[in-house]
């Protein structure tokens, strides 16, 4: 069992810049796969950035803009997050695969509005 819990999330204007963290419960050195998924209102859950052993990698757009990074001494999972667009507001989400198991944090908002 492990608990994610988001933080970073805010309003800011277009051009902006945050950084999100998420910090888990427990160790994440033996966890492969980390990520960061966002929902918009009246939309589905998409995939925004995922890290594992072998890389990274980004939904078309966010690319050059976001970048995520994990650091495994601090048990936390980042986003930063660049040059946002009102198209990026929405609550993100970070997750992390442990095997069979899913674990989801409670969401942090993003608001990207003048």
């Amino acid at each position: 069992q492990v608990q994610l819990v988001e933080s970073g999330g805010g309003l800011v204007q277009p051009g902006g810049s945050l950084r999100l963290s998420c910090a888990a419960s427990r160790s994440i050195f033996s966890i492969n796969a980390m990520g960061w998924y966002r929902q918009a209102p009246g939309k589905q859950r998409e995939l925004v950035a995922t890290i594992t052993r072998g890389g990274t990698n980004y939904a078309d757009s966010v690319k050059g803009r976001f970048t995520i990074s994990r650091s495994n001494a601090k048990n936390t999972v980042f986003l930063q997050m660049n040059s946002l667009k009102p198209e990026d507001t929405a609550v993100y989400y970070c997750n992390l695969v442990d095997g069979l198991y899913d674990y989801w944090g409670q969401g942090t908002q993003v608001t990207v509005s003048s």
